[in-house]
């Protein structure tokens, strides 16, 4: 796998390394970091796990990295820029995040205005905002989703988030870990790119 730097476009700066896979890929992953505030990058452990399981699989991976601190808006919008951007250069878009980056991913999937394949949130945050509600947001996804979770999660609020994909039929894909997966690196990476390479 090798990977590069690049400049997502957009009004806010965004860079991200983008994993290549050894195939000329048709498909890439956007793989978004969890809260900024709280040191999450695009070199966090989980994606970069998840991003060497899919390109594995031959699909690229973009992991990003957030512009300014903007409240979960404007971080949306860094999103919806890098699929917009992974749209541009490939057949197929799918979406990864892991906690504030879960809830973002699905609130962008809802959102954007070009086609998602896919979408996984591991450990999503079930809100940012009253206006930024990734429980509401599930009903507006046109593609499938997977929502992976810790039963001994309490950093985020997860049962709302899976309670509802339940309800909607969505995949859900409980480990018994924390919020970190601390150990279940291996584990995450499996289950999510099973799911993402299965639907890319």
């Amino acid at each position: 796998m090798t990977a590069e730097t690049v400049l997502v476009p957009g009004a806010r700066e965004v860079r991200a390394s983008l994993d290549e896979s050894v195939a000329d890929a048709d498909a890439c992953v956007v793989a978004c970091p969890p809260h900024p505030q709280h040191r999450g990058h695009r070199g966090d452990k989980r994606l970069v796990a998840v991003a060497d399981a899919v390109t594995a699989g031959g699909v690229d991976c973009l992991r990003i990295d957030y512009g300014d601190w903007d409240e979960g808006y404007g971080e949306r919008e860094d999103v919806r820029n890098a699929v917009r951007w992974a749209a541009d250069r490939y057949d197929r878009v799918g979406l990864f995040g892991f906690s504030f980056g879960g809830c973002l991913s699905i609130l962008a999937a809802a959102s954007v205005d070009v086609p998602v394949t896919a979408v996984s949130a591991l450990a999503p945050a079930d809100r940012l905002a009253d206006d930024l509600d990734a429980v509401a947001a599930l009903t507006d996804i046109d593609c499938p989703v997977q929502i992976c979770y810790g039963e001994r999660d309490d950093v985020v609020d997860w049962e709302r988030i899976v309670e509802r994909a339940e309800e909607l039929g969505i995949e859900t894909v409980r480990f018994g870990a924390d919020h970190f997966f601390v150990g279940q690196h291996g584990k995450v990476a499996d289950a999510v790119s099973e799911f993402l390479l299965r639907e890319l």
